[in-house]
């Protein structure tokens, strides 16, 4: 399977594109490349990448910009690149919706271990043909087949893949507290680091989804001392 997927990199940095697209494609994956935003958006229009590699530092418009443009309209894995040690980049493109990110300079084999990772989980969290379609907890229903999330009183909106494995795991796990290490194993493929705020931030986008006021939750809870619980009754529809 992960012999056919194709991956797109984004980097101005024509060493790190040179780099990657050997390194990779040694590794079995096709890879296409692009210099900035102009050019992504070329590669998005002639093909259907499996996921997205994006550096933040661009010409033009930056990874942050072009990540939240992709979301408006796909939700493809992104694995962002920052060459910045601060923690706000990171945390910024989690909220923007990429699924991961690693610091520059990096590890090619790092890299690959993440990208493989973010693929499983992507082929995981996919629906099954004859698996039960819409979920439905409180006043929302949950499409798997779309990645739709419908509320009763009509409105629907779609998540991001980040925001959709994060809610499938906590409906998977209803009135169960789940760890950091347990959330970030299932959405990231690796434990959470210490001092790792990316968690929390993910917790929080999908609170504001979820209409769940984080002072006073009454879906997903801050359970102290054991992370956090989805309290609601979860049903399955076909």
């Amino acid at each position: 399977m992960i012999a056919s997927k194709q991956l797109l990199v984004v980097d101005d940095d024509v060493e790190i594109r040179t780099l990657l697209d050997k390194y990779l494609s040694k590794n079995g994956f096709d890879v296409i490349t692009a210099n900035d935003g102009i050019e992504m958006a070329e590669q998005l229009e002639a093909h259907d990448p499996d996921l997205i590699i994006l550096d933040i530092m661009l010409p033009g418009d930056d990874g942050f910009t072009l990540c939240q443009r992709i979301r408006h309209h796909s939700n493809v894995p992104i694995i962002m690149l920052t060459a910045n040690s601060d923690e706000m980049d990171r945390i910024v493109g989690l909220e923007l919706g990429a699924d991961d990110y690693i610091g520059k300079p990096f590890n090619p084999r790092e890299l690959l271990a993440r990208i493989k990772a973010l693929l499983r989980r992507t082929q995981i969290m996919s629906p099954e043909p004859q698996a039960t379609r819409y979920i439905r907890f409180n006043e929302w229903r949950l499409d798997t087949q779309t990645q739709h999330l419908h509320h009763d009183d009509s409105e629907s909106f779609e998540l991001s893949s980040s925001d959709y494995r994060l809610l499938q795991l906590f409906l998977q796990h209803p009135n169960e507290a789940l760890d950091r290490d347990q959330i970030s194993d299932a959405t990231r493929g690796r434990e959470s680091l210490p001092m790792e705020r990316g968690i929390d931030v993910q917790i929080s986008r999908l609170r504001q989804r979820l209409k769940d006021d984080g002072k006073s939750p009454r879906i997903i809870r801050t359970v102290r001392g054991a992370g956090y619980m989805l309290v609601a009754k979860v049903s399955f529809e076909r």
